[in-house]
């Protein structure tokens, strides 16, 4: 009879895994009995925390090597979560095992030499073949890399909340400080507005009496002329100063409106040489403006062009030499753009000079020289020409001369839609006598043109034209127009601020007035209608549209003159 052969196999395979478990020094194997009092103690249990298997096999229990208050706050908490009373020690660590619920959680061991290091036990209960809970199985692995993990990326969130709140306090600070900056810019710009306006007042009085005094009859004596031309010069140079120190104020405080539109240079250049003219004689300087290659055209406001040029041409005849020359020359410039170069033969500028320029009230050495000046003039200059969306810019070699240039953006030339609108017409005096008046308050000459060749298209309109808004509220008292046409940025007084005269004034608070401005933008037509204005027209003129508003306007005008012209006649 043969004896049944063992399966050696699976049993030598089953000792071999559990020899590997019991010698792996990854992780600690550590087995009680049912009691809690270890009865295996692996390698790597050994290595983890120190003591040798013999030191503990039958000695302690698991909670002799771990944290005490750990222990004490599991079973408060397991006590709590069960509803049942938990004694601090080993019943804490094997609670939830011992009822068949697996059980993982951190725990603090303490090696023999009293340091200590975190650990992840995972706890299972041990059974006999009828399920009796014979011991408990406590595996446990070093867990002191992923706290330390934890805790630098901890540290790493700490500092970034900080900063992040640094950072916001910074925002805030820095909001705070540009508000503040904002405040006192706005401050000092109003306190400079209000400072100039104050001053000139008493200055033209100063300056009107001196002139009077100077032309007085008979003259006065070769000493008082002279104290006379030491007034006016102090006086002319101190209003000089105080209109730059004002333009400079409305720069900064963003006070200053463009009315840009297409315009030609040759106009404006031909205006700057008839006004620079006398001063380039009396200090023997010869101007040269040279004859343009083609027509040039560019996208700006036109008085302000005008500004720019007369400062620059200024300069360059104020610190020319003796008999010099001041050449004007226009060509295209960079992309797009249209370069207007005023040229000097005066001393040149030194490298350092240039790197000086354009700083407020620095004049560049010359503080105790023979000519006076400001030092804001390049800065305004410079504000104003990049308000308009151009650059400036200079060029010097000293002992020969500088260029001044400017660079304006290039626009075509404005064209006129005639429409259904043909010849002028011819008219007799009886036709003259029922004409209805327009009165249009423009100071571009090239505007004022435009419209009375469309107002000689129509044999019911006549026209009256003033430069300025201060006239043209004076010819709108004395003739009573049926319509007045006026544009928003005036020289003196703005188009809002003739509108309000208008309107307050009864004796021409019944005319209709329409804007006609380059200023397009929607919120600039809700202003101008919010403002009062009949109409609110844009450049370039669109001229069925210009009619037809002209003619809604003398519709109203026709209506509503009646009634204030009873209005007038019953009062009197």
């Amino acid at each position: 009879m043969t004896t049944p052969q063992r399966p050696e196999g699976p049993l030598l395979k089953a000792d071999a895994l559990q020899m590997a478990i019991h010698n792996s020094a990854n992780f600690s194997s550590i087995a009680t009995d049912a009691q809690g009092v270890i009865q295996i103690f692996n390698v790597g249990a050994e290595r983890m925390l120190g003591y040798s298997a013999a030191e503990v096999v039958n000695q302690i229990t698991p909670a002799g090597i771990s944290d005490a208050q750990e222990v004490i706050a599991r079973a408060a908490a397991l006590s709590i979560e069960a509803g049942v009373t938990i004694r601090p020690g080993f019943e804490a660590l094997v609670f939830k095992a011992s009822r068949g619920i697996e059980d993982i959680y951190e725990l603090t061991y303490i090696r023999k030499d009293g340091s200590r290091f975190p650990a992840i036990v995972s706890v299972s209960p041990l059974r006999d073949a009828e399920e009796k809970v014979i011991g408990y199985l406590l595996m446990g692995t070093d867990n002191t890399a992923r706290k330390q993990v934890e805790r630098e990326q901890a540290l790493l969130d700490q500092r970034l909340r900080e900063q992040q709140l640094a950072l916001q306090e910074t925002n805030v600070e820095l909001e705070a400080a540009r508000a503040l900056a904002e405040t006192a810019n706005r401050a000092k710009s109003e306190f400079l507005s209000a400072m100039s306006h104050e001053l000139r007042t008493p200055l033209n009085a100063v300056l009107g009496f001196a002139q009077l005094l100077a032309s007085d009859k008979p003259p006065p004596s070769a000493a008082q002329q002279r104290s006379l031309d030491q007034i006016l010069k102090g006086g002319w140079y101190l209003l000089q100063l105080i209109n730059e120190i004002l333009d400079l104020a409305m720069i900064e405080s963003g006070k200053v409106t463009m009315s840009q539109e297409s315009m030609g240079l040759s106009e404006v250049l031909k205006d700057c040489q008839a006004l620079i003219g006398p001063q380039a004689e009396k200090r023997g300087i010869r101007l040269f403006f040279a004859a343009l290659s083609e027509p040039f055209f560019v996208h700006a406001d036109r008085t302000r062009v005008k500004q720019v040029m007369i400062n620059l041409l200024s300069n360059a005849i104020k610190y020319n030499r003796r008999g010099g020359m001041v050449t004007v020359a226009c060509a295209a410039g960079s992309e797009g753009m249209v370069r207007i170069n005023v040229t000097d033969t005066g001393a040149g500028l030194s490298t350092e000079q240039m790197a000086q320029l354009f700083q407020p009230f620095n004049r560049l050495g010359q503080e105790d020289g023979a000519e006076e000046g400001t030092g804001i003039g390049l800065v305004v200059t410079r504000q104003l020409t990049e308000l308009m969306g151009g650059a400036i810019g200079v060029d010097s070699e000293v002992g020969v001369g500088t260029t001044f240039w400017i660079e304006l953006a290039a626009s075509d030339e404005p064209v006129l839609e005639t429409a259904a609108y043909g010849a002028p017409v011819l008219l007799d005096e009886r036709d003259r006598a029922t004409q209805k008046t327009l009165l249009y308050i423009e100071d571009n000459p090239a505007n004022l043109n435009l419209v009375e060749q469309l107002i000689q298209r129509r044999s019911d309109l006549k026209l009256l034209t003033a430069i300025d808004g201060h006239g043209g509220i004076q010819l709108a008292r004395a003739y009573q127009p049926d319509v007045i046409l006026m544009d928003i940025n005036l020289p003196g007084v703005s188009g809002y601020g003739c509108l309000k005269i208008l309107q307050d004034d009864a004796a021409t608070a019944h005319i209709p007035v329409m804007a006609l401005s380059a200023n397009a933008m929607p919120r600039d037509i809700e202003k101008g209608v919010e403002a009062g204005f009949f109409r609110y027209l844009t450049k370039p003129i669109n001229v069925v549209e210009f009619m037809g508003a002209l003619d809604l306007a003398l519709a109203f005008a026709a209506e509503h003159g009646g009634l204030h012209l009873s209005t007038n006649g019953s009062a009197s």
